[in-house]
């Protein structure tokens, strides 16, 4: 593998990850923007965006823009997140150009008054749809919960209020502000014709106005939830009860983000962990896991919980305690090993994937300006001692201070933690 970068006139940063055994190419617009990047008058519009960016251009409508990719055979999505917003397609190599020319041309959307009044219907039904399945919310009022104020408490879809408050006009300068030289990365991956990608990049993309990338981090990120308690969602006719816990863990820039994730591996992972043991194995919970994620400037431990409703409580209980177990007890060099083994394989399996490669890969870059090849991350697991958890362990505690919520039947309000 190779890594290669070109910085284009106005700022536009190329950068791509070239396979020579590869037989597919994945190309993609990376957004340096997301929920944390907006106001309170502008909540939603990342995702919201995100939508209107394939109804379609000056010149191409959103068919246009449909048949062209199936044209392709290409595989082609989109994601919003609380960072990130990112369009992407994997293609067959000889297709590159003309998947960079389409996804250039989507990222200068025409933004119609029309199309906007037609798609704020359908983000509102999404945000329905969301309240009324499982988890019914709980995740995103877990993290406004924890993160209060802080930009990272605000939820991707947004609000029913905030969404039908947005106008057209906000967008469009939304997206001037955030569509830019210096706020996106063209990335691609796998069988990519480096001299051809940046050409192609000079030509669609070399007469973007720049706009200067601010520093997204915000100070003072709470290390305890700034809602204690359990909170509770009530959906009389829920089959099942679902919990989500956040407590503070390592933010993306600490070294110790690697380690948080293999201590999620032993006490949290969907197999072979400490809770599947205790809980998923004997049938007492139908999902019971541990994971960490990370942020710019911040960091969780994200417990979750799915049972039936009379023993969700005592069944999370169950669960902070075998966290306190494993901190007050410690945890064995072979647990270490068989998660370090697993983090071992799944960089090196995701490694062989060039879309995988291309999230990785544009991800990094756009948060940090870094490259890490596979080989460097498997380093770095392969690395992992039993000190290195132990050391999150007692640094970050998944059973320390954490917001709560309980989704499910039962009774509106809020108990004491």
């Amino acid at each position: 593998m190779a890594f290669l970068h070109e910085r284009l006139d106005n700022g536009l940063e190329v950068i791509a990850e070239t396979t020579e055994s590869a037989l597919s190419t994945s190309v993609g617009f990376f957004a340096m923007t997301g929920a944390r990047d907006e106001r309170d008058d502008l909540w939603g519009v990342s995702h919201f965006l995100e939508h209107m960016v394939f109804k379609g251009t000056a010149d191409l409508s959103g068919d246009d823009i449909n048949r062209r990719f199936d044209a392709m055979g290409a595989s082609v999505n989109a994601f919003t997140g609380e960072e990130d917003t990112v369009y992407y397609a994997a293609v067959l190599p000889r297709q590159q150009h003309e998947a960079v020319d389409l996804l250039a041309r989507m990222m200068r959307p025409a933004l119609r008054e029309e199309d906007f009044a037609t798609e704020k219907l359908v983000i509102l039904e999404e945000i329905r749809m969301y309240d009324d399945q499982p988890p019914f919310g709980a995740d995103d009022r877990c993290r406004a919960s924890f993160f209060g104020r802080h930009p990272l408490g605000r939820s991707v879809l947004g609000s029913t209020e905030s969404i039908q408050a947005l106008p057209v006009e906000a967008m469009r300068d939304y997206h001037r502000r955030r569509y830019a030289p210096g706020t996106v990365v063209l990335a691609a991956s796998g069988a990519v014709d480096f001299p051809a990608l940046v050409e192609s990049a000079r030509r669609l993309c070399g007469d973007w106005e720049p706009v200067p990338a601010g520093d997204r981090r915000v100070p003072g990120v709470p290390r305890a939830p700034a809602v204690g308690g359990v909170e509770r969602i009530v959906r009389p006719a829920a089959a099942l009860a679902y919990a989500v816990r956040m407590a503070a863990g390592p933010a993306e820039p600490d070294p110790d983000r690697y380690a948080a994730k293999l201590l999620a591996v032993v006490l949290g992972d969907s197999s072979g962990s400490r809770l599947y043991w205790a809980l998923v194995d004997p049938g007492d919970a139908e999902q019971a896991s541990l994971h960490h994620q990370d942020f710019l400037d911040a960091g969780l431990f994200v417990t979750q919980l799915s049972c039936d409703a009379a023993d969700a409580e005592s069944l999370l209980e169950r669960m902070l305690g075998i966290y306190a177990e494993a901190r007050n007890q410690g945890i064995d060099t072979r647990e270490v090993t068989q998660a370090r083994n697993k983090l071992a394989g799944r960089v090196v399996l995701g490694g062989e994937r060039p879309r995988r490669r291309l999230f990785d890969v544009g991800l990094e870059w756009s948060h940090s300006r870094t490259y890490r090849s596979v080989a460097d991350t498997l380093r770095i697991v392969e690395s992992l001692t039993l000190d290195d958890v132990q050391r999150v362990l007692s640094a970050w505690a998944p059973d320390g201070p954490a917001a709560t919520v309980l989704a499910g039947p039962g009774a509106e309000g809020e108990t004491s933690a």
